[in-house]
């Protein structure tokens, strides 16, 4: 076993891990790819960067930028093709990469593992289990990165970001795309995808309607589409049947945390991220969480800070410099809020806060407060579940409560 107190392990190399600041720790990197840049490799549509950078940049140009700081740095020890297999009590890391089996232990652990896709599998369509049907994730591997068509005719369920980014796509290397299918009555992705995707390429998005069976042996035939009530369930009668040889599967992402979870890391249920301080450190002392193992975010820039703040924190706790915490106060969410991350804040500190809100509204006020003590608070036109808000809240010193978050 290899151990260096002084020095920080990340599992992940992807816009997470790679962010990771040092402020004199030493890094070692395991990442189960060949090359640092995790999901981003495979998106070769641009858009990212524009809160970073100030331009838009593909994600291979975005994820290069980090990865020639990660290559060049003597402090950042980084290994590909590392599968991590558990977790001890005592932090250890245990797996195997290309040189064989490997344990190493520091003083601190970053946990930027990313999120996985749900598949179809979780949404228990009835019907064979025929040819053609994918993960929007997987499908934008195959045509990005391998140059492999995956069908003739798509339909796509879910309107998440990738699902539409993959319309789009589709759409370009010569795929007819009949319609995207949203189960809830508002699409699921951000705006910008929705006009520059569906709108620019006229492709149409249809709300309240799922995909309730699958039909074809060897090869996906057509599927039965379903309109859906307001609790949505099923509308008796409202079936119809589409031809197609391909369906694409959008339907949400799940943090990555089997880790975590070995090691009995709080999780919160709303996200199923893992439950942090305003540090981004978990329930366990020495354990840090930041990207979309902690939460799905919509930006890679937002990764990247989260990343930063976490890989600061997780040097300071390596190194030894952040004895003497002030006082830990809960977050909940309030009225409107579907959760909030971190769920605890430190007084006299000022916090980084990522929400969701529970539905779409026009003309709304987020408000942080303590009781009747109110600590920050931002207007806004418009507010969707898709877009994930994010604010800067001071907390005062030597204050005790529970910090509310609430949309009026």
């Amino acid at each position: 076993m290899q151990t260096q107190r002084d020095r920080v392990v990340v599992i992940g190399g992807g816009p997470a891990g790679m962010a990771a600041s040092r402020e004199g720790a030493r890094v070692l990197m395991l990442d189960r790819n060949r090359h640092p840049g995790g999901i981003l490799n495979q998106c070769i549509h641009d858009g990212f960067g524009l809160v970073r950078f100030g331009q838009s940049l593909s994600g291979p140009e975005y994820a290069g930028f980090f990865a020639r700081q990660v290559e060049s740095d003597a402090n950042i020890e980084y290994i590909p093709d590392a599968t991590v297999t558990g977790i001890t009590g005592d932090l250890s890391v245990n797996g195997l990469s290309r040189q064989g089996m490997f344990c190493h232990k520091g003083g601190a652990l970053m946990l930027a593992t990313g999120c996985r896709e749900r598949t179809r599998g979780a949404l228990a369509i009835p019907g064979a289990r025929p040819a053609g049907i994918f993960t929007a994730g997987a499908a934008q591997q195959l045509i990005n990165t391998c140059n492999i068509a995956v069908g003739k005719r798509a339909l796509i369920l879910g309107s998440g970001d990738i699902g539409l980014i993959m319309a789009r796509r589709l759409t370009l290397t010569g795929v007819e795309v009949i319609c995207v299918l949203e189960k809830l009555p508002y699409c699921s992705g951000l705006p910008r995808n929705r006009y520059q995707c569906l709108e620019d390429f006229d492709i149409p998005l249809y709300v309240n309607r799922t995909v309730t069976g699958i039909h074809g042996t060897k090869r996906l035939e057509s599927v039965t589409v379903s309109g859906l009530d307001e609790y949505g369930n099923p509308v008796p009668g409202s079936e119809y049947r589409i031809s197609c040889d391909t369906l694409i599967l959008s339907v949400g992402l799940i943090p990555e945390n089997e880790i975590a979870l070995q090691l009995g890391i709080a999780l919160v249920s709303a996200t199923m991220g893992i439950r942090v301080d305003s540090r981004l450190e978990s329930s366990i002392p020495g354990v840090f969480s930041c990207g979309n193992s902690l939460h799905v975010n919509d930006l890679a820039d937002n990764v990247t800070e989260e990343g930063e703040l976490a890989g600061r924190w997780a040097a300071r706790h390596a190194l030894g410099k952040t004895a003497g915490k002030p006082e830990k106060l809960p977050v909940r969410p309030g009225a409107g809020i579907r959760y909030t991350s971190p769920q605890a804040v430190y007084a006299g500190e000022t916090a980084l806060m990522s929400l969701r809100v529970h539905t779409p509204g026009i003309d709304k006020t987020l408000r942080f407060s303590i009781g009747n003590r109110v600590l920050a608070e931002k207007v806004f036109t418009h507010t969707s579940p898709a877009e994930m808000i994010l604010l800067k809240v001071p907390v005062p010193d030597k204050v005790s409560g529970t910090v509310e978050a609430a949309l009026l």
